[in-house]
């Protein structure tokens, strides 16, 4: 069975293969009570609609660069995620990004020359297979209720990637990002940890936009998503205290990046 083209693909998955009738018509999809593809994944790609349940439990900041994806801050360094064991189990009661959620599939061009989009899935995962417990794919050769929810979530992700896409060149048109830097005092030391390498809304630049652009954003439900963004960096310490108690203290000025 032939696989899609491998180039450049997104962070989980090492693999994409088309999913059809004809060479998964037996196949299953389990549901899954690990995720060990988030093991050490320590910033996950966010859409702006999801800035008001991620920031009730992440940082969320802007991939330094000059693609400033939003990304939850899962850990202050590379191989590091707070929130899941060395099994992948969540350890605590969080929200959980639509990126994660929607793997193993994702919509994906099989022909360069099309727009089309295909469901496409991460063999590697070894969620889906002929021998596996679980949902039918496909019934009577056509996609199962499971495929086709599969395939709505992934068509809602991608609507919501071009309202981030739109979120963040209204930011960039206002010039409303700069390097983000985050002073975290550490008990016993004088000196503070500072964390840098992202980016976040400038305060001072977004006092200064004039007022009917901030009614607009008001209206569009942009502005909120702005305060959802600041608001959320001081859970940056929190993520320093628990890599701290996990004997993972955080290494200064490390590099976040972008999807």
């Amino acid at each position: 069975m032939a696989s899609a083209p491998q180039a450049n693909l997104p962070m989980f998955y090492n693999d994409l293969m088309p999913l059809n009738s004809r060479d998964h018509a037996t196949w299953k999809a389990k549901n899954a009570d690990a995720a060990p593809w988030l093991i050490g994944q320590h910033a996950i790609p966010l859409t702006a609609e999801e800035f008001p349940q991620a920031a009730r439990h992440y940082p969320i900041i802007f991939a330094s660069g000059d693609n400033p994806v939003p990304l939850a801050l899962m850990g202050l360094n590379e191989g590091v995620n707070v929130f899941v064991d060395d099994e992948g189990k969540v350890t605590q009661p969080i929200y959980i990004p639509a990126y994660v959620r929607r793997y193993p599939f994702l919509l994906a061009k099989l022909n360069p020359n099309s727009e089309e989009l295909s469901l496409c899935f991460d063999p590697s995962a070894n969620l889906l297979g002929d021998s596996v417990e679980g949902q039918d794919l496909f019934t009577d050769g056509q996609p199962s209720e499971a495929t086709q929810a599969a395939l709505g979530f992934c068509e809602q992700f991608e609507q919501a990637g071009q309202r981030t896409q739109a979120f963040i060149d209204e930011l960039k048109k206002h010039d409303l990002l700069m390097e983000g830097e985050v002073a975290i005092q550490q008990q016993g030391n004088d000196q503070p940890f500072v964390y840098r390498g992202f980016q976040m809304v400038n305060q001072e630049k977004l006092r200064d936009v004039r007022g009917d652009v901030l009614r607009g954003w008001a209206q569009s439900g942009l502005l909120p998503l702005l305060y959802a963004h600041l608001f959320s960096l001081e859970l940056i310490s929190q993520i320093f205290g628990a890599q701290v108690q996990l004997g993972k203290g955080p290494i200064p000025a490390i590099q976040v990046p972008a999807e």
